[in-house]
């Protein structure tokens, strides 16, 4: 090889080209903040927003902290991000639990199920929207809250075509089978998982069943 040919092929692996030694292509500016918030995901999942640290974050992602904040000028610029999404998947998956079928103690199991699916995901991301350690900073209130009124009005509107209910009443019953869910969830997450996670739904399921399907039947036509 000539000397130039050596040159130029040094020039491209400095500057993280083609010839680089890692021999991969630049990410694009989408790729990059999927592999940050991953990185976010995992650090934020396992300490907390309070205990997590942007050093650690960066370091996770394998970047260096001027590339992380070039994407989330702060912590609570990244939090956020995750928050937004997390809250925005669950309710993604509540609606869904209400699509899943017709018949309405099915839908209450569904519902219930939703909510242990979230505290239980994998990677941990939905678990963020019910920790309690950023409740005091209203972004990421307002962004809980809102998810919470959403889920709120995807069981609303069940209630009031199946049970015939006026929307004050139905919403009433939605907020309560919500709550159940989400606090029976929180509850069991932080009981280390027990009892069993079918064992839990289905005794939290039958709780709500036994009060809205005895009450409540489901009007015909």
């Amino acid at each position: 090889m000539s000397e130039t040919g050596a040159a130029a092929q040094t020039a491209a692996g400095a500057a993280g080209g083609p010839g680089s030694a890692a021999g991969r292509p630049r990410m694009s500016r989408s790729q990059r903040r999927a592999q940050l918030l991953a990185a976010a995901r995992s650090v934020f999942g396992a300490q907390g927003y309070h205990a997590a640290a942007m050093d650690e974050i960066a370091e996770r992602a394998g970047v260096s902290k001027p590339v992380l904040y070039q994407h989330f000028p702060g912590k609570l610029d990244l939090y956020r991000a995750l928050v937004e999404s997390a809250a925005n998947e669950m309710v993604r998956t509540v609606r869904a639990a209400m699509r899943s079928t017709t018949d309405n103690k099915a839908r209450v199991h569904a519902a219930v199920q939703a909510y242990f699916d979230v505290v239980s995901s994998r990677d941990g991301a939905m678990r963020l929207v019910f920790e309690t350690d950023t409740r005091a900073t209203p972004e990421i209130a307002e962004i809980v809250d809102r998810a919470t009124s959403d889920c709120i009005d995807a069981v609303t509107e069940v209630v009031t075509a199946d049970a015939g209910l006026e929307p004050e009443r139905a919403r009433l019953l939605a907020v309560g089978l919500v709550g159940l869910s989400t606090t029976a969830a929180r509850y069991w997450l932080d009981a280390g998982l027990q009892p069993p996670r079918e064992d839990a739904i289905a005794l939290m399921s039958t709780l709500a069943w036994r009060g809205i399907g005895g009450g409540f039947p489901r009007q015909e036509g």
